[in-house]
């Protein structure tokens, strides 16, 4: 699990293909990297990946075919900045919101606008995936916490403040950009309750 608070933002360093699937190094970059395991989880650009090398700079973790396919990962170029938290443990704050780094979707950047010292960016999102965002709900955008300002059938918008912007991937994001999108998990709970009670 992860909170969706980035801790640092770090570099794709490398591709390589592997018995059909890729295994990706990625440099740590401005990420605490101290006490770091075999095994453990570390979100990329909000996509749990499990480290299996590392040095003191780098972690290298396979990706799928399946998660290249649904998520950004598969598009990104070597040098690209990408957006990284290590798991939570027990007795961190929460301080975003509970993330299970399992990409529900790709939205895109519509529209970015000055708001005073803060940034309105408005993303469009699938269908299947407007049903779960509420406005003031939260939603994970490439492994960052957010709160839904607005939302309407077909997108919907947050505001970024400086050190949101500076501490993560968004200060090199474009409009156009594909991002991952991860509803919350309250919200895919919740259906499925229903679904069972309306059974």
């Amino acid at each position: 699990m992860f909170t969706g608070i980035i801790e640092g933002v770090g570099r794709l360093a490398a591709t390589e293909r592997v018995g059909g699937d890729v295994r990706l190094t990625v440099q740590v970059g401005t990420l605490s990297f101290d006490a770091v395991r075999m095994g453990e989880s570390i979100a990329v650009n909000g996509v749990c990946l499990t480290v299996v090398a590392f040095d003191a700079n780098s972690f290298a973790a396979d990706a799928s075919n399946e998660t290249l396919a649904l998520t950004t990962l598969g598009a990104l170029d070597v040098g690209d900045a990408v957006n990284l938290e290590r798991a939570m443990r027990p007795t961190d704050r929460l301080g975003g919101h509970l993330v299970s780094g399992h990409v529900d979707g790709l939205g895109r950047v519509e529209r970015i606008a000055d708001d005073a010292r803060a940034q309105r960016w408005r993303f469009t999102a699938p269908a299947s995936l407007m049903r779960y965002i509420a406005k003031k709900g939260s939603i994970c955008v490439d492994g960052v916490s957010l709160t839904v300002n607005e939302v309407d059938d077909a997108g919907f918008e947050v505001a970024l403040i400086p050190h949101t912007v500076s501490h993560t991937r968004f200060a090199q994001t474009q409009v156009g950009d594909a991002v991952n999108l991860e509803i919350d998990l309250v919200a895919r709970y919740v259906e499925r309750l229903l679904a069972g009670r309306t059974e």
